[in-house]
């Protein structure tokens, strides 16, 4: 690939975000009715092929549970506010009220309490008691000390989600978690990342998670740029992983992992994108973070933002559009693709000439 002279002595490549991009119409359209979302990781299958982030300002167990009965996964925060307090619905409210300059101090006070092991018991168990895919995350950080009681509480889909995961963390002060050891002898499927590169990608892959997870520096609640520097466009992770899972098959024999994009996801117009990028799925939160039953009430914030010891994120206001159930299905009041996700997507699928998701991840993007 063809790099760019920054200065005499660095070089770098042209790299490329959702905006950056375009999706080009096909020969032939469909019906949108004849077009199908669906997809399937390990032995689950999800009407919609959308993840909601596990952030305590979108996902509570009961918004999971409802995602869970529309058709897509929702991912409870394991560190969050529902497993350090048995009802976290002042913490919330608080957050919502606190001014700028306070926001930051007080919500690492908040998240200072400890997680309690019998919480993350409860709150899994009350998915698992609704009938839907039950789905919860830890960092790697927590997740060797966690784990035992995220599997004994009949977890379907373990999640291991940090700013960036990879499967060759070295530590000169603690034993790091070993991803493969740990993805072995787990009896139910790991999604992990996230990541950004080909070469991180493909190590996580021989880890033998059934999911990657695409995404650095972005998302409407980080400053991970700002404050690190580091961020990887979109639109070109997303297809450096693809590339990775196309040849982890044939190193493999077959095996599939799943990518799921996850960052710089904010309306319908970019869901199709990264499927056409090379995603499976995509892992969301502002969309959803704008929901009027959304536990943030109007703001959104991610684990970055009450940091202990340098927050790379910020509670941002973004307001409320409408219901859960509107946000995806629609019917939309507004033009900006903020709702009626699903009906945006299948009518991208639809106008190019395309039936399932596998499909649509082979459809011609330019450079716009």
């Amino acid at each position: 690939m063809t790099e760019i002279e920054i200065g005499r002595a660095k070089r770098g490549r042209r790299a490329y975000s959702f905006d950056d991009i375009a999706i080009v119409p096909s020969r032939r359209t469909r019906d949108p009715e004849e077009v199908s979302t669906a997809w399937q990781i390990d032995a689950y299958r999800f009407e919609l092929p959308i993840v909601a982030a596990p952030m305590d300002s979108v996902m509570s167990p009961e918004t999971a549970i409802a995602l869970g009965k529309h058709g897509g996964l929702g991912v409870l925060n394991l560190e969050g506010l529902w497993t350090r307090y048995d009802d976290p619905t002042d913490q919330l409210a608080e957050i919502a009220a606190l001014d700028a300059g306070t926001a930051v101090r007080r919500m690492q006070q908040m998240y200072a309490e400890p997680i309690r092991a019998e919480l993350v018991t409860a709150r899994l168990r009350q998915m698992r008691d609704a009938g839907v895919t039950v789905a919860g995350s830890l960092s790697p950080q927590r997740t060797k000390e966690f784990a035992k009681a995220v599997v004994d509480a009949g977890v379907d889909m373990f999640v291991i989600r940090g700013t960036t995961v990879s499967a060759e963390h070295v530590s000169g002060q603690a034993e790091p978690l070993n991803l493969k050891e740990f993805i072995y002898e787990l009896d139910v499927p790991v999604i992990v990342g996230g990541c950004a590169t080909y070469q991180a990608a493909l190590h996580l892959m021989r880890t033998g998670a059934a999911g990657v997870l695409v995404g650095f520096g972005g998302g409407a609640a980080h400053t991970t740029r700002t404050v690190l520097g580091v961020a990887v466009p979109m639109a070109s992770a997303v297809a450096d992983v693809a590339g990775a899972r196309r040849d982890y098959m044939d190193e493999s024999g077959g095996r599939y992992v799943h990518v799921i994009a996850d960052g710089s996801i904010g309306r319908s117009g970019d869901i199709a994108k990264a499927i056409a990028c090379g995603a499976d799925a995509v892992m969301i939160g502002s969309p959803f973070a704008r929901a009027s039953d959304a536990p943030g009430r109007g703001f959104h914030w991610g684990n970055e933002a009450h940091h202990a010891e340098l927050p790379r994120g910020e509670r941002v206001q973004i307001g409320t559009v409408g219901t859960l159930a509107e946000i995806l299905f629609g019917p939309s009041r507004v033009a900006d693709g903020t709702m009626n996700l699903v009906g945006a997507l299948t009518r991208a699928m639809a106008t190019t000439g395309y039936t399932d998701v596998k499909e649509f991840q082979r459809i011609e993007v330019v450079v716009s």
